[in-house]
C-alpha cells in the first residue's frame, strides 16, 4: 500500500511484551509483518540518518512510534492494584520496539507514554519524545495531511490514539491487517466504533 507523501505513519506499541511477552496479543506477529511491509513501501530505514533529515521526511513518509514505557511500580500493574500484568518496564526487552521495525525508528520520532507511575495513558497523544514534544506537535511540524495507524492493541492504545488524531483534525486510516488485539470480539467492536466515528478502516 502506497500512501501520500504528506501523510505520516503512526506505529502504536509494537513492543515485545505485547508481541511475545507478558501481555502477548492475538495476531501480533502477523501485524508486525504487515506494518514492516507498509514501512518498506513508504519510508526508509533511518538508523544512519540524522534527526533533522528524519523530521523533514527525506522525501519519504515519516514514521512515528508510540511506546509504553513504564516504571516497575506503575499503577496499571496488578501488583499495584491495576488491571494489567507488569509490562513494558523501561529498560527491559519487553519495552523494546520489534527488531524488524527498529531501523525505521529515530529517537526524535519515539513518543513514550505511561512514564509517570501514578498515571495510566492509552493514547499516543499523551506521550512525549526526547525533546518533550507531543505527537500532535510533531505532526504539525511535519505539516501532516493524514495519518495511517498500525499497532497493538486495537481495543485500547490503537483506538485511543486514532480517536485523538481524529479529534485533532487529521484524517485517520487504520489498517486492520496490521493490528494486534486482546480479544477478537473487542477488536471487531473497536473497529466498528472507529468506523462510525469517521476513521477509515482498510
Amino acid at each position: 500500500m502506497k500512501i501520500p507523501k504528506d501523510a505520516a505513519i503512526v506505529v502504536v506499541d509494537m513492543l515485545y511484551d505485547f508481541i511475545d511477552g507478558s501481555m502477548a496479543c492475538a495476531h501480533a506477529e502477523p501485524a508486525v509483518a504487515k506494518a514492516l511491509e507498509l514501512l518498506q513501501q513508504n519510508s526508509s530505514a533511518t538508523a544512519d540518518g540524522d534527526t533533522e533529515e528524519i523530521i523533514q521526511g527525506g522525501g519519504m513518509v515519516p514514521v512515528l512510534f508510540v511506546c509504553d514505557s513504564h516504571p516497575s511500580d506503575h499503577c496499571s500493574f496488578t501488583e499495584q492494584g491495576g488491571p494489567w500484568p507488569s509490562h513494558c518496564v523501561a529498560g527491559t526487552r519487553g519495552a523494546e520496539i520489534h527488531d524488524d521495525l527498529k531501523p525505521f525508528a529515530d529517537e526524535a520520532c519515539i513518543f513514550r507514554k505511561g512514564c509517570d507511575k501514578a498515571v495510566e495513558q492509552y493514547s499516543g497523544f499523551e506521550g512525549r519524545n526526547s525533546a518533550g514534544q507531543s505527537l500532535a506537535e510533531v505532526l504539525e511540524i511535519l505539516d501532516t495531511k493524514g495519518v495511517v495507524v498500525v499497532g497493538i492493541a486495537t481495543e485500547y492504545c490503537v483506538r485511543n490514539t486514532a480517536e485523538d488524531l481524529l479529534k485533532a483534525g487529521f484524517p485517520v486510516t487504520v489498517l486492520q491487517d496490521a493490528l494486534g488485539y486482546v480479544e477478537h470480539q473487542g477488536h471487531l467492536d473497536a473497529l466498528d466504533a472507529m468506523k462510525k466515528e469517521g476513521i477509515k478502516i482498510l
